[in-house]
């Protein structure tokens, strides 16, 4: 036995060795390019701090953003049909919605949950982009429609947190129908009186946009959000225009009276509280005082006056 081979030599390889670091601790700015640390990521909210640019978020980070102290519980949702169409292109539909689901260990796009934003009871549907893209099927329609019962049900506000491609195409025209299901769902929470709030995130698209994302009571949206139904490039093509700068953007769409604010993410939940108060409250803003009016003794009123 070679001790200096055996021994000495792998010893000092190992501290002369490169360390492989895990490629999850570092994100990339999509905006500015650059580096940051996963846990400083986290400190500022996914908003980067040498641009400001609001990158996506997880959804369980949204909902822990959202409610009071990060205090929440989520409801178990419906199972709805898996595959109706036996739908496959490069793949089978059943085993993308497999990969999804262990990516994300969600088992839709879609996670509802309820507690309390600004203390106002609230009910939260939030889209987890990272499952298909947020697209809408049957089981995002069925999340929708929970939600706003639940809502309804526990006489609560409902604010739904869009982040989706659109419909989904591997259910066809079913997928489609989730339209008209959540447009009538939230008329129901509407019909009650209840708060209805639109948090539009980066990207709200497609099919989901043409129907309960642009029903809110009130419009909120993140900074830089693309909000819209097709594609600046398809819009494009079909028109044959240079579209605006900006086309599409949250910033845009305010200044064209589709969203009613933008808020930077660090103010969110202080603005949706303080909203919710605002709509909960029945009655007057503060205390009223009796106006005395002094009349000439000339004066004499009209009759029925």
């Amino acid at each position: 036995m070679n001790w200096l081979t055996n021994f000495v030599r792998p010893k000092i390889q190992s501290l002369v060795r490169p360390r492989e670091v895990p490629d999850n601790l570092w994100d990339k700015c999509p905006q500015c390019g650059h580096m940051i640390f996963h846990r400083d990521l986290a400190k500022t909210l996914w908003v980067c701090a040498h641009c400001d640019h609001h990158m996506r978020m997880s959804v369980k980070a949204r909902l822990d953003m959202l409610f009071d102290a990060a205090a929440y519980q989520r409801i178990e949702l419906p199972k709805g049909v898996v595959d109706p169409l036996k739908f496959r292109d490069g793949k089978r539909y059943t085993d993308r919605l497999r990969e999804s689901q262990a990516k994300t260990n969600e088992q839709d796009a879609v996670v509802v949950a309820h507690g309390r934003v600004g203390g106002v009871p609230a009910v939260v549907a939030a889209f987890n982009f990272a499952f298909m893209g947020g697209s809408m099927g049957i089981a995002v329609g069925d999340g929708i429609v929970a939600a706003a019962e639940l809502a309804v049900l526990q006489d609560a506000a409902l604010i739904v947190v869009p982040a989706s491609g659109g419909a989904r195409m591997q259910e066809g025209i079913l997928s489609l129908m989730q339209m008209a299901r959540t447009t009538v769902a939230v008329a129901k929470v509407r019909e009650k009186g209840l708060p209805y709030v639109v948090l539009l995130t980066d990207p709200t698209t497609g099919g989901v946009s043409a129907s309960f994302a642009m029903l809110g009571d009130i419009h909120v949206a993140e900074p830089g959000a693309v909000i819209g139904f097709a594609g600046a490039r398809v819009i494009e093509t079909t028109i044959r225009e240079k579209l605006p700068p900006g086309f599409q953007r949250a910033e845009y769409l305010l200044d064209n009276g589709m969203v009613d604010m933008v808020v930077h993410r660090h103010k969110l939940a202080e603005t949706l509280g303080r909203l919710l108060g605002l709509l909960r409250h029945k009655g007057a803003g503060g205390q009223l005082l009796p106006i005395a009016v002094d009349l000439p003794d000339s004066f004499e009123a009209e009759p029925g006056v």
